[in-house]
């Protein structure tokens, strides 16, 4: 099998996309890999397939971020300093974070207000 057409056909079916990780660059990497030889068509085929999956998960991913425009991205739970003058409630705080309010179908609100005025 050429390369260079099947690479053309990705292509025309739009599974080349402009991120790294796609199934136009899985392609690519495995023909360059020895043990791929080995794989059967279906094999071949649910890399690639799963490889675009995972490239597209990345990129809605992505943009979902971009549009939420969070002040700290990089923000983990781990994090909270429960000595700041928020009157946060460490036990409530690491009870909501299990998610058992999710499973329990409850209703949770989380509003902010400013102590400082």
């Amino acid at each position: 099998m050429l390369t260079h057409p099947t690479l053309d056909h990705l292509r025309a079916l739009k599974l080349a996309h402009l991120q790294i990780g796609g199934m136009v660059d899985a392609f690519g990497e495995l023909q360059t890999q020895d043990g791929a030889a080995s794989l059967s068509h279906a094999e071949w085929l649910g890399l690639l397939a799963c490889r675009e999956i995972t490239n597209r998960a990345n990129k809605r991913f992505q943009t979902r971020m971009r549009t939420a425009k969070l002040r700290h991205v990089g923000a983990v739970p781990d994090d909270v300093d429960y000595r700041a003058a928020r009157h946060l409630d460490k036990s409530l705080f690491q009870q909501l974070l299990t998610g058992k309010w999710i499973k329990d179908r409850r209703n949770l609100i989380v509003t902010g207000r400013n102590l400082s005025r």
